[in-house]
C-alpha cells in the first residue's frame, strides 16, 4: 500500500483500496463488492463499488507500479515475458467486450470476457504483470451505443489478441523489464507482425505454431508443412530433455530443431511427447547463437502464465467480479494482480538458498517451501476479523435480500413490457 498510496488523491478511495486488497487476500468465498464490504465491517457495498467504478485514480498508473514491484522481487535471471488470453465467462451483453466466443477456460464458445495477460518467469518465480481487454471488432467496436454504455473510451479502437500482446510486451521493455526471450502459444505464435517487432527490438522467442506451418529447410526453394519435416527426421534427430519441473517432477519430451530461412539464428523446434507422440511445433529466433537446452526452456516457461492464472483466480478472485464498466473490470483485474503479485513476492523472499545436497535422501522429509496458497491462509489467520455480531450478519441478509427484490421486480416488469398483449 505505500506502493500505490499516492495513486489516490482522497484517504477514502485508499482505505477502500486497502480494504480490497486485503479481501481480495482473504477466505471470503465470493470476491466480489458486497461479500468484500462485509468482511471489510462495511454496512453497505458502496465504498468498494465507488472505489472500481467512480473515484478518481489511475489503474494503469497502479499497474507500472505493480510492474516495477513483481520486477524487483523476481529478478531478472533468465527472464522471459509470456503473453496468453483468459476467459472470464458471463451472462447478458452488457458487460465491456462480453460475446459468444472460444475461450480455454470453458474449453468451447461461451458467452464471455477475454482478456489478454502478460506474465514475467524468471528463475525465482512468475508474475502477472499487464493486462488487457480484448474488445471484438462487430459486436462492440462498431456500436457507439453499447459502447457508451459501457464506459470504453473513443480512443480504444478495435485491436487483435497479437497487438494487444504487442503493446504490452513493448511497454514492458520500454519500463525496464530485462527479459531476452518472449514465449506464447499458436495465436500469438502465428502472427508475423508480432514476430517481427520482437526480432526489430533484439528479443528472442519461441512461439508456438500450427502443424501446417509452411518453413524453408536447407535454403529450399519450396516450403514444406512443419508435420511434413518432422515426419522425416530421422531417429538420431531426436534428443531427450526436460522442458522445466512440473507438479509430479522434471518434463521429458523428445526434442528435434532444425535451421529454417536464411538465418543462422533461426529454428523450427519441434516436441514429441514420449507416450503419445503428440508433436508440437515452435518458431524460434534469437539474436545471437543457442544451444537447443535454451530453447527447450523457454517453450516450458510458457506453462507458467496457466498457474498464473489459476493461481490469480483462485487465490486472488480474479474472475470473481460483479462489474459491467470499462473502467471497473480494469481496476479489479489490476488489483487482484497486485494481491497475487505481493503473495508471489512473499514466497519469493522467504525460499532459502537451495542446500549444496540437496537431493540427498534426508532432505525429503524437509518441508517444501512456502507456496503462495499456504501463505494466503496464514494471512488470513493473521488478518481475521473480529467475531461478527449476530446484528451485522443479519443487516447484510436483509441488504442482499433487498436488492435481491429488486431486480426481480426489474426483470419481471421487462419481461410483462416485452410480451406482446392479446
Amino acid at each position: 500500500m505505500t506502493r500505490i498510496a499516492g495513486r489516490y488523491r482522497r484517504v477514502e478511495p485508499r482505505a477502500a483500496a486497502r480494504a480490497y486488497l486485503l479481501g481480495l487476500l482473504s477466505s471470503v468465498e465470493r470476491k466480489n463488492c458486497w461479500q468484500l464490504a462485509e468482511q471489510a465491517g462495511h454496512t453497505r457495498p458502496g465504498p468498494m463499488q465507488r472505489l472500481l467504478r467512480y473515484a478518481r485514480w489511475d489503474a494503469d498508473a497502479v499497474r507500472d507500479d505493480l510492474r516495477a514491484y513483481a520486477a524487483e522481487h523476481l529478478g531478472a535471471d533468465g527472464g522471459v515475458l509470456v503473453v496468453d488470453e483468459t476467459g472470464f465467462v458471463k451472462k447478458g451483453r452488457s458487460s465491456a467486450g462480453v460475446q459468444r466466443q472460444y475461450t480455454g477456460t470453458a474449453g468451447r464458445i461461451e458467452n464471455a470476457q477475454v482478456g489478454v495477460f502478460l506474465a514475467l518467469a524468471t528463475s525465482r518465480g512468475r508474475a502477472l504483470i499487464d493486462r488487457r481487454l480484448y474488445l471484438p471488432q462487430q459486436s462492440w467496436c462498431t456500436d457507439p451505443e453499447r459502447r457508451n454504455a459501457a464506459g470504453i473510451p473513443d480512443t480504444v479502437q478495435f485491436a487483435t489478441k497479437p497487438r494487444l500482446a504487442e503493446e504490452m510486451i513493448t511497454a514492458a521493455l520500454d519500463a525496464g523489464i530485462t527479459a531476452s526471450w518472449v514465449t506464447g502459444d499458436e495465436a500469438y505464435g502465428q502472427d508475423p507482425r508480432l514476430r517481427a517487432a520482437l526480432e526489430a527490438r533484439g528479443i528472442g522467442y519461441v512461439m508456438a505454431v500450427a502443424c501446417s506451418t509452411r518453413v524453408r529447410i536447407n535454403h529450399g526453394r519450396t516450403p514444406a508443412r512443419a508435420d511434413t519435416v518432422a515426419g522425416r527426421l530421422p531417429a538420431t534427430a531426436w534428443h531427450r530433455q526436460s522442458a522445466g519441473n512440473g507438479a509430479k517432477g522434471p518434463r521429458y519430451y523428445d526434442w528435434a530443431w532444425l535451421h529454417i530461412d536464411t538465418g543462422s539464428h533461426r529454428h523450427l523446434l519441434i516436441r514429441r511427447n514420449r507416450s503419445t507422440g503428440e508433436l508440437a511445433f515452435y518458431l524460434c529466433w534469437s539474436p545471437t547463437e543457442v544451444p537447443l537446452s535454451e530453447l527447450v526452456r523457454v517453450a516450458g516457461v510458457r506453462w507458467s502464465v496457466e498457474e498464473c492464472f489459476q493461481a490469480a483466480k483462485s487465490q486472488a478472485g480474479l474472475d470473481h467480479y460483479q462489474v459491467r464498466h470499462w473502467t471497473s473490470w480494469h481496476r479489479h483485474i489490476t488489483l487482484a494482480m497486485l494481491a497475487l503479485a505481493f503473495l508471489t513476492a512473499l514466497a519469493v523472499d522467504s525460499a532459502p538458498e537451495p542446500p549444496a545436497d540437496a537431493h540427498h535422501p534426508a532432505r525429503s522429509r524437509d518441508p517444501i517451501t512456502l507456496t503462495v496458497p499456504e501463505i494466503r491462509h496464514l494471512l488470513t489467520a493473521v488478518f481475521h476479523p473480529p467475531a461478527v455480531t449476530a446484528a451485522r450478519l443479519l443487516h447484510w441478509s436483509n441488504w442482499r435480500r433487498r436488492h435481491q427484490a429488486t431486480a426481480r421486480r426489474s426483470h419481471y416488469r421487462r419481461r410483462t413490457v416485452d410480451e406482446p398483449t392479446g
